[in-house]
């Protein structure tokens, strides 16, 4: 069973007081004992609802209404979701929440998800559960013979996103078997491009093969943008089609990096000059 524990809002929280260290630690320590436990999923605290708005539908037309809402305790400061047994292991948990929190003064919900079983079967019931069989996750895993932290890092500072991750095989619980020229080699690279992780590892031999018939795809809204990291990432590679206007796309070009990935970058892919937006939305 799947459960919502809901942290209700006060007044500090909607003034988007941030939590003490002292506090922030305790919540660590009781996330990562519900972790270990295999009970909690994720969670996530929300900023004050004045930075946030309502979508309210009437006679079937939207209008926002902006932030702030009152009162206080009927809006969500924060949530974890949990996956038990039962709502009295819900409960369990949820009495365990630190007390630190609003000085001992918190207010927590627990709502249970709807499950595929509570419907009656039936196509619209199939169709859900294909939805839920997706990954929660599409990402591309490269190997590199010894170059990832170089090629990692070139990507981050021309691409963008967040460098979550650079584990050296040194750093790992089998360090102590790895041979010491292979200490500082990447066993786990990961750059966090809006969500999709482009990930890669240095490979040791027969596990390490050059890429071959498979681009990464990178659309950009900009098209000097677009332009740039075209041009960065030719330096030193090789440019497979220029960077110019074709019959499917404003701007398309495929280059293969230094590192031998392969990839695309495209600008108004779909969007040619030759065609109109009205024939490619109403072919």
């Amino acid at each position: 069973m799947k459960f919502m524990l809901m942290r209700k809002a006060d007044s500090e929280t909607e003034q988007g007081i941030l939590p003490t260290d002292e506090l922030f630690k305790a919540m660590l320590e009781y996330n990562d004992r519900m972790i270990q436990a295999g009970v909690f999923l994720f969670g996530n605290g929300l900023r004050p609802t004045s930075e946030g708005c309502r979508i309210v539908f009437r006679n079937g037309q939207p209008e926002v209404v902006r932030g702030p809402f009152t009162p206080p305790g009927e809006q969500l400061a924060g949530y974890s979701v949990l996956e038990v047994d039962s709502l009295e292991q819900a409960i369990e948990w949820a009495r365990q929440w630190p007390t630190l929190d609003s000085n001992g003064n918190a207010v927590l919900e627990l709502r249970r998800y709807f499950e595929p079983g509570d419907f009656a079967p039936g196509p619209l019931v199939e169709a859900h559960q294909q939805q839920l069989k997706m990954p929660v996750e599409v990402n591309i895993h490269l190997g590199f013979p010894g170059t990832c932290r170089e090629a990692m890092t070139f990507y981050h500072q021309t691409i963008g996103g967040t460098l979550e991750a650079l584990i050296t095989y040194g750093e790992t619980p089998a360090a102590a078997e790895v041979p010491p020229e292979a200490a500082d080699l990447i066993i786990h690279g990961s750059l966090n491009i809006r969500g999709r992780r482009l990930m890669g590892a240095d490979m040791a031999g027969e596990c390490q093969q050059v890429a071959q018939g498979t681009c990464i795809h990178l659309e950009y809204d900009d098209q000097d943008r677009a332009a740039e990291v075209f041009d960065q990432l030719q330096q030193g590679g090789q440019v497979t089609m220029p960077f110019a206007e074709t019959f499917w796309a404003s701007r398309f070009g495929m280059v293969t990096d230094r590192f031998g990935i392969s990839w695309m970058i495209g600008y108004g892919t779909g969007r040619s000059p030759q065609t109109p937006l009205e024939e490619v939305c109403n072919p």
